[in-house]
């Protein structure tokens, strides 16, 4: 049973916070106590994020964060399927629904590499490095290119590229370089947390886990309180689907040229859907949210079954 639950971390995870929140939502008796969770879960997710990136942070090498060409290769990759996608959308704009199908795709794409993508990478034997210096430059990217595409696709007035920009770098900041930071502190100065990290090695995988298990939650949680159609709910499951295995092949396939396939592949495919969801709700129709929160399930099924084949 334990080498199971070793093994299917990430399934038992997305089992776990679905089955959670579907009890507390079934049973009438448990809505007070679902209230209060909710409020403690909330403290307790980016908590769980930082400690997955601050553990993982503090194994890099420094020295040995450079940029390495599949990194334009992938980024530029993003940019063309980001550019197919706005086409579609505007092409499709005077139908609501087919329009907020493609939005959901859209977030889909455009969201930077996951904050958490060097902690797969290092359970899969990849390059913790390359792979946290290629966050750090998605992040960046994205970062400027959102505030300049969507207000293609929806009146945004309410927010200028300045302010959007700023906002999404702040989030970023906090997510991405305050661990970073402690992350090297502890690797140069505090050798005994150090230590007790090199001993652990799956201790930020796990940390992971328990985010994932609230982040599940919560987007079962969007799903059943959506108010969209269920034909264009389940649109949206199987076309973020299709994106997930797209995005995951082309990182495949530009590794293989460059002799990078595990971190080309988590690069491309592993998605900040936090963020993603962030954007949907500040640009588009809330529901195409939906679409990053179908990729948070998609994708790390399909991290469970990478770390199953490399076991």
């Amino acid at each position: 049973m334990l080498r199971f639950l070793k093994e299917w971390t990430l399934p038992v995870a997305i089992a776990l916070g679905t089955l959670s929140y579907l009890l507390f939502h079934w049973i009438p008796a448990l809505d007070e106590a679902g209230t209060q969770l909710g409020s403690v879960f909330d403290v307790l997710l980016p908590v769980c994020l930082f400690l997955t990136l601050f553990v993982t942070f503090s194994k890099v090498d420094f020295h040995k964060m450079r940029p390495q060409s599949w990194h334009l290769w992938l980024a530029l990759t993003q940019l063309g399927l980001v550019a197919i996608i706005i086409g579609i959308i505007l092409l499709v704009k005077e139908n609501p629904e087919q329009k907020t199908l493609w939005e959901a795709v859209l977030t889909c794409v455009i969201a930077p590499c996951a904050s958490a993508a060097p902690v797969v990478t290092a359970k899969l034997g990849g390059n913790i490095h390359t792979m946290t210096t290629y966050t750090l430059l998605s992040s960046l990217f994205c970062a400027f290119a959102i505030p300049l595409v969507f207000p293609m696709l929806e009146k945004a007035e309410h927010i200028t590229f300045l302010a959007a920009a700023t906002v999404i770098l702040q989030k970023l900041a906090l997510v991405m370089l305050l661990p970073l930071f402690l992350g090297w502190v502890v690797r140069h100065y505090v050798k005994s947390v150090y230590q007790f990290i090199l001993t652990h090695p799956n201790l930020g995988f796990y940390c992971w886990s328990c985010a994932l298990a609230i982040t599940t939650g919560i987007t079962v949680k969007n799903i059943v309180h959506s108010n969209a159609p269920l034909s264009l709910l389940l649109l949206i499951a199987v076309l973020s689907l299709a994106v997930c295995v797209l995005n995951f092949s082309i990182g495949r396939i530009i590794g293989r040229i460059h002799n990078e396939r595990i971190n080309c592949g988590q690069g491309m495919f592993q998605k900040n859907t936090g963020l993603a969801i962030w954007i949907a709700y500040m640009y588009l129709n809330p529901v195409a949210s939906i679409g990053a929160g179908c990729y948070v399930l998609w994708q790390n099924i399909i991290n469970s079954l990478e770390i199953h084949h490399h076991n």
